[in-house]
């Protein structure tokens, strides 16, 4: 039977090997009722444009200008597209998946993350689009709680993730 993932579901399995999650930072502020946020790691401009084609021989990822905080952990950003960074490396067995959502706060302050689908099988230290659609810019410090994570059970097992980002950002 497939089913959104508990608190109490996520917990048992951040005590597995390997963890669902691993590399969070306040284990009691991030598992939430129906998920688990991931916090900021980096934020990078894009640079260039990218390139999709038919297949992935086509396909071109834009260059990245990585952003610095300020001495007191903030960043002050102008309106426009991001690439964050989470803290927090995945790891989802061949029987879970996961989709992530902004945090409602974000969206008060007209910021929005774009995801794609964490495919069961997926390892790795994921990477979002952040719009700044604020015309005024937005503030946020480095390990904001930033997006949710929700965990959904497959019916069946699956074969697993196994593309070009399996195991990214992880030094594997």
């Amino acid at each position: 039977m497939s089913a959104v993932l508990s608190k109490k579901d996520i917990r048992i399995l951040l005590e597995q090997k390997p963890p669902l999650v691993e590399g969070y930072l306040d284990l009691e502020q991030q598992l939430q009722p129906n998920g688990f946020d991931l916090t900021l790691r980096d934020i990078a401009m894009f640079q260039n444009a990218g390139q999709m084609g038919a297949d992935n021989s086509e396909r071109r990822l834009p260059d990245l200008a990585p952003l610095a905080f300020g001495v007191d952990g903030f960043i002050d950003l102008i309106p426009g597209s991001y690439l964050i960074t989470y803290n927090e490396i995945v790891h989802l067995p061949n029987t879970i998946m996961a989709l992530g959502r902004p945090r409602s706060s974000l969206l008060r302050c007209a910021v929005s993350i774009g995801t794609a689908v964490w495919d069961a099988g997926y390892n790795g230290r994921s990477q979002s689009l952040m719009v700044v659609y604020n015309e005024h810019g937005f503030r946020v410090q480095k390990n904001a709680r930033m997006m949710q994570l929700v965990f959904f059970r497959l019916t069946s097992e699956t074969e697993g993730y196994a593309g070009a980002y399996q195991n990214e950002n992880t030094g594997k």
